[in-house]
């Protein structure tokens, strides 16, 4: 404020100058060098060094609720005792580190402690994605070898029939069965922890003493692959941290940009509280989410899937400050009809990132929150999620933006002949920074392609003005994002194409207002044959997720378009289909 009482202009000072006085000595967000597996770069210099000192901070807030779950709730202290002794039981099992333990399972309690219980173990956890087929889930168990895995009883019963093809699994703990599971492979999960609300009664017990440096392998999440296999992107405790630093570091940038002092960190302040709807195997729910509040002794609030109908109450009753994940929920709790029927003052943050974001978005959160903070991110599994940030005014004045880089990080703009493009030019969006991931498990060719000296080549395309901020204009991978699940087209063109009756088929994005694009297929058949759209999403459903299903099936009366080397031209084929006639 000036002396007046007035608000300095925005922005009161340059994305520069409020980085430099973010790092400066002693404090948080000072910045270091350090070369990380034969790189130098630009580190947080004060950050923990491992996830175990992450772990450790949270003892801070013993008494508080950590996670809730319908009429399930338990505190830091509760959730500790459990974790810990899963990380115990897990090295009885023969668990070493850089063991792979595979976490399949939906938000639940107890996912946050088999995924701590792994860390803590020094394995390498390895959450798959829950919405995975059988087939899908039992590639990731063989792909990343490994050899304890923890599930509930879903995704038990779906990969069933797929475990004797792991050879190396030997032991399945599975929570939530109804009864005793007949197979000496596996244990119920609540024969070692209890069930969530026994946790409180658990005696207090410390983690595993197990070494762990900072660019240890510490988890590996799977990717959507272009070729149809996914990719795990292999990531470490300085990759996770680094995340947390950066995004911390925006909401103190943003601060600043406004001309105010950043408050000072105070475990005593009033709890926060986060609905999280977004699932914990991904990078955003893990590294974003749950990790951080769990150190800052906030609270998770889980759905068992998102629901704006049972969310409003949720945030009502539970006092929730942050909400967000993807665009579609923001979307879906300010278009419900019942909004205004809530409490939802204690509000502070809607949030997200994954998805395109239409521009006119923040203006409606600010409309029907005022006091909230908007932001939205861009990042990827690569990036051990957000890499670049858009929060708070600069969002407003910048809608269409996904923001800039922390002061770790770095970005350019390059030409496809690897040359660098000046301000404003539209080219490939490269990243560098501690939070960029050492490559792929056992895929080093694809390795050598995506990460050069540093940097990730991340595929997507992008311009960046002139203060810095990165607008993404198209995706260069041939990739579409559902509600924040990545969908790469030839993944489910291969399973179109695999139907008898289908000649030629492509996938493209098909606009849609809160998921910001489902998958449309579009199809020519073969001479004589005949197949519905409804036999074709069918047929994909069979061999892909549910959310990789087309939501229609265009039949096409001829060959389609294609440029002088026989590729598809899918730009040609969305013009066409965009025309009233279709």
């Amino acid at each position: 404020m000036s002396a007046d009482g007035a608000k300095p202009a925005f922005p009161a000072m340059s994305i520069e100058r409020a980085h430099a006085l973010l790092a400066q000595p002693g404090t948080m967000f000072e910045i270091g060098e350090a070369e990380v597996r034969g790189v130098t770069m630009k580190v947080w210099k004060n950050a923990p060094p491992t996830l175990r000192e992450v772990f450790a901070v949270s003892a801070l807030f013993g008494p508080r609720d950590f996670l809730v779950f319908e009429d399930e709730r338990a505190t830091n202290n509760a959730f500790r005792a459990a974790a810990a002794k899963f990380a115990h039981q897990l090295i009885a099992d023969g668990v070493k580190p850089g063991d792979r333990v595979a976490l399949i399972m939906r938000n639940l309690p107890e996912w946050p402690v088999a995924f701590w219980g792994a860390v803590l173990s020094g394995a390498i956890v390895t959450p798959l994605n829950a919405w995975w087929t059988g087939a899908e889930l039992e590639y990731g168990l063989k792909d990343s070898g490994s050899s304890i895995a923890v599930m509930d009883i879903e995704r038990y019963e779906r990969t069933r029939e797929h475990l004797d093809a792991c050879p190396e699994l030997r032991k399945i703990y599975v929570s939530r069965a109804p009864e005793e599971i007949a197979d000496p492979r596996v244990a119920r999960l609540e024969g070692v922890v209890g069930s969530t609300n026994d946790w409180g009664s658990l005696p207090a017990a410390s983690p595993p003493e197990i070494a762990a440096a900072p660019d240890d392998d510490v988890a590996i999440f799977y990717t959507s692959g272009t070729t149809g296999h996914p990719k795990g992107a292999i990531i470490s405790h300085r990759n996770i941290i680094s995340n947390m630093l950066n995004s911390a570091s925006a909401q103190a940038r943003a601060f600043l940009r406004r001309g105010e002092a950043p408050p000072a960190p105070d475990p005593t302040a009033p709890q926060k509280a986060s609905l999280i709807s977004v699932p914990f195997f991904h990078a955003t729910g893990c590294f974003a989410v749950m990790i951080p509040f769990m150190m800052g002794g906030n609270k998770l609030v889980m759905q068992r899937k998102w629901d704006p109908d049972t969310a409003l109450p949720l945030i009502e009753k539970e006092r929730i400050t942050h909400v967000g994940g993807v665009p579609t929920i923001a979307w879906q709790i300010l278009e419900h009809p019942k909004v205004a029927d809530y409490d939802l003052s204690s509000l502070e943050s809607v949030a997200y990132g994954g998805a395109p974001a239409a521009p006119e978005l923040v203006k409606r959160i600010k409309e029907r929150f005022p006091a909230s903070v908007p932001a939205q991110g861009w990042g990827m599994t690569e990036t051990s999620a957000t890499a670049v940030s858009n929060v708070g005014e600069d969002y407003e004045r910048k809608p269409a933006s996904t923001g800039v880089p922390a002061a770790t990080g770095e970005a350019k703009i390059m030409s496809l002949d690897g040359a660098d493009l000046p301000r404003g030019e539209v080219g490939e969006l490269w990243y560098k920074g501690p939070i960029v991931v050492r490559g792929y498990w056992k895929k080093p060719e694809a390795t050598a392609e995506t990460f050069v000296d540093g940097w990730v080549k991340t595929g997507d395309l992008a311009k960046m003005d002139d203060e810095g901020f990165i607008y993404i204009v198209d995706r260069a991978k041939d990739m579409l994002i559902r509600g924040g699940e990545n969908i790469y087209c030839v993944e489910v063109e291969n399973a179109l194409y695999e139907h008898a009756a289908v000649m030629d088929a492509a996938v493209i994005g098909k606009p849609h207002h809160t998921l910001g694009e489902e998958p449309l297929a579009v199809v020519h058949l073969k001479p004589g044959a005949s197949a519905t759209g409804e036999e074709l999403r069918h047929h994909v459903a069979q061999k892909l997720a549910a959310f990789k299903v087309p939501v229609e099936v265009v039949f096409w009366p001829t060959t389609l378009p294609r440029n002088a080397n026989g590729k598809i031209v899918k730009k040609d084929l969305k013009k066409q289909i965009e025309q009233p006639q279709f």
